[in-house]
Parts: C-alpha cells; structure tokens; sequence
C-alpha cells in the first residue's frame, strides 16, 4: 500500500478517494471543502480501522500508538491544517482543528491523547517562540514526539504566582533547580515547557518566564505519578542545576505570565472542544453497550433515559459555547476571563458522562473484566480530577463572578 498526502497534487490516496483535483490552497480557504474531503478520507481508509475500539494495558503504549495514528494523519495531510507552514502545517485556522477532532469522534477514531498538549502549548510557542515551533513543531505533529505541560508545583497550583522552580541566568544557558507536580504527559514527553521563577519571590507574576526543554536534559528527573486507575497520565519533574540555553525561553524573561494568559485560551478553548467531541463518541459507545444489555433482558435504573438524555444536553451546551470561543481564536480576538464558563460547562459534563456510565454498567462497571468496562472504569476515576485539573472549579466560578458578570463582591 503506498502513502500519499493531501498536499500532492496527483495523488490518489489508499481508499482510491481521488485527491488529483483538490488544490492544498482549497482545502486552507474553503472549511466546507476541507470537512468534506476529511470525512470522506476518513470513512474509506482501512488502515484506520486499527485504531478504532483498542485498549491498551497502560497510557505509555497507549500514547506512542496513538503517535503512530498521528503519524497517519500527518502523512495523510489532515492534521497539518490549522497549522503555520513555519511550523509543519499547511495553513488554514482553529476552525480547521475544530473539524478534524470532530470528525475523529464522528468517525469513531480516537482523537490522538498527544493532540490534548498540542493544543494549550502549541500556539503559544508559535506566538512567542516562532523559532522554537519551526524546529519541534513538526516532529509533534508527525507523533515522533509530544510535550509536557510543568506549571503546577508542590505549594502553588491555582495560585501560579507563587511559584518557586528557579531558573537563574548564567551566560548564555539558565540553571534550572526546583520541582513541578501534575506535569501533564510527563511521564512519556520529549520535552517539556515550564513555567518558572526568574526574578524574586517578591515579584510574583511579574518574575515569572516560560522555557522550553529536552526531558533528557541533564540533571532532570521524572517520576510518574500513578492515578486511581493505574495510569501515568501525570509526573512529578526535578531539576538539579539543569542547563537549558537561553534561546529556548518561549517569550521574554520576566514574562511568563503572559505567556501563560495567552496559553489558557487555548487550554480552555480548543481542549474543551477536543473533550466534547470525544464525549460525544463515548456517549454513543455507552448508548450501544445500554442497547446490548437491554437485548440479553437487563434492566436499567429508572430515569436512564431522562439522564441519557441530559448528559447529551449538557455537551451540546458545551460545544455550543466552545465552538463560539473558537470562532474568536480563529478570528484573532483575545479570550479572557469569560473562557471560565467553557471550563465550567466541561467539568459538568465529563463528572456527569462517566457518573451516568457507571449507573447504567451497574455491577458489571464494578465487577467486569472486559477492556471496554475497564476502559470505562479508567476513565472514571480521571472524571474525578475534572474540577481541579487546570484550575479548580470554585476558582472559575469566582472569575465567571469577578471579572464576567461583575457581581458585587461578598461583605466582611
């Protein structure tokens, strides 16, 4: 089977979907051109059906598979839309991204686990770091590498003005000493960037900077952090005198909190897209599996339909207001406080999804032995996080309280 791509001009892919007549450019500046030709790609390339439905007994084999899928889609041409040639892509907008994850999901595929970073760390190092995504840019998006997120700390994790993690100037290099908790992907990335203290405590987020590093680094230490369910979704970092170049800060020195704003409309944005799409998939994977239960004689709590139908509710409401929050990215605007309510509404949805999952498994969600249940069980317990993952939900509520609806502020 040979491996052509989008961007060629003569090809024909392996489903025989004929791409001679579709110009790269097309694809860039038509969305409906581009979601079209996606979903027929995807419907008729066999090589895809590998991915649809596995299981994998831990995240590490789970997360180099699905590197090996984006490598598909990379060769394919598809995820590279959205992207700055500078960086890999093939141009186009948010938008772009926005179709992709949702056709996976319609799809039945998976949407690849490295493309949850790629989104809250991609842009910003584009924006700020242009030189930096012109070189490990691609490489993530072909899934032979993936970043880890190091923001949160020992004793500051809502609060990122605390932070402590040094990074002190020496020539040309910064020496990193200091420690992160929760690093998302840390226990499988290739590179990290991180969040850390170049100016004085004193300073808060005014001496903060954003830096950009191998995991392999010299007097780097990773430990994987095991969740409930077994999983190294996360790891806690060490950096002992460890020497990163200077050219790798992403931004200016002294300005990481901006970085970090900047970073959070994606994480609140395109990450809230990417969940619902795929909320949505497993929405219809459980709706299957309640309908094979029916079929053998079990019975469902009272009131399974009504929650069914509310979780559906619920995420409809998330991607409507997501989807809006990506038509502004895409149209350049700034996101600020108000991407509090996209954090919110995912929360609900991701606790009230795998809650009505568990309902309606019933014993077999506790007992069960099959990959599907156990996958449901994983996925559960991660649920639980979902108000404290990148920022706890008393915190959004606050600035929703704050900053977006102006609310008079609590008496003393």
């Amino acid at each position: 089977m040979t491996t052509t791509t989008a961007t060629d001009p003569t090809a024909t892919d392996p489903a025989g979907i004929d791409l001679a007549g579709i110009d790269p450019a097309v694809l860039r500046d038509d969305l409906d051109a581009y979601a079209r030709a996606l979903r027929a790609w995807l419907a008729s390339e066999p090589v895809l059906d590998q991915w649809r439905g596995r299981h994998y007994p831990n995240t590490e084999e789970r997360i180099a598979d699905h590197g090996r899928f984006m490598g598909v889609l990379f060769r394919a041409g598809w995820n590279r839309y959205g992207w700055p040639e500078s960086a890999g892509g093939l141009g186009g907008d948010e938008r772009h991204r926005a179709i992709f994850y949702d056709a996976l999901s319609a799809a039945g595929l998976p949407i690849p686990a490295p493309h949850l970073m790629l989104e809250t760390l991609g842009p910003p190092v584009v924006h700020f770091a242009p030189e930096l995504a012109t070189a490990y840019l691609p490489a993530y998006l072909r899934g032979d590498e993936w970043w880890g997120q190091g923001f949160s700390e020992p004793e500051a994790g809502s609060d990122l003005a605390s932070l402590r993690c040094r990074a002190r100037r020496e020539g040309d290099t910064y020496i990193l000493s200091g420690s992160k908790l929760w690093t998302s992907h840390g226990a499988t990335s290739s590179r990290l960037v991180c969040l850390v203290r170049t100016g004085t405590p004193e300073s808060r987020h005014r001496g903060l900077s954003m830096i950009f590093l191998d995991a392999d680094t010299p007097g780097v230490t990773i430990r994987p952090i095991a969740l409930a369910s077994g999983e190294n979704e996360l790891a806690e970092v060490f950096f002992d005198d460890a020497v990163v170049p200077a050219s790798n800060l992403v931004g200016a020195e002294g300005k990481g909190w901006a970085v970090a704003m900047y970073l959070l409309q994606w994480e609140r944005a395109m990450y809230a897209w990417i969940c619902a799409a795929d909320a949505l998939r497993r929405l219809r994977d459980l709706r299957g599996q309640v309908a094979t239960r029916l079929a053998a004689g079990a019975r469902l709590p009272d009131g399974s339909a009504a929650r069914l139908g509310t979780v559906y509710e619920q995420i409809i409401a998330l991607r409507s207001r997501s989807a809006a929050t990506v038509r502004r990215l895409a149209a350049g605007d700034t996101v600020g406080p108000e991407a509090s309510v996209d954090k919110v509404l995912l929360a609900t949805v991701e606790i009230a999804l795998f809650d009505l999952a568990r309902d309606l498994l019933g014993t077999e969600f506790v007992l069960g032995a099959t990959d599907e249940v156990a996958a449901w069980r994983n996925e559960w317990w991660f649920s639980r996080s979902a108000t404290i993952l990148g920022g706890s939900a008393e915190v959004q509520r606050t600035i929703i309280a704050d900053h977006v609806l102006g609310l008079p502020k609590e008496a003393k």
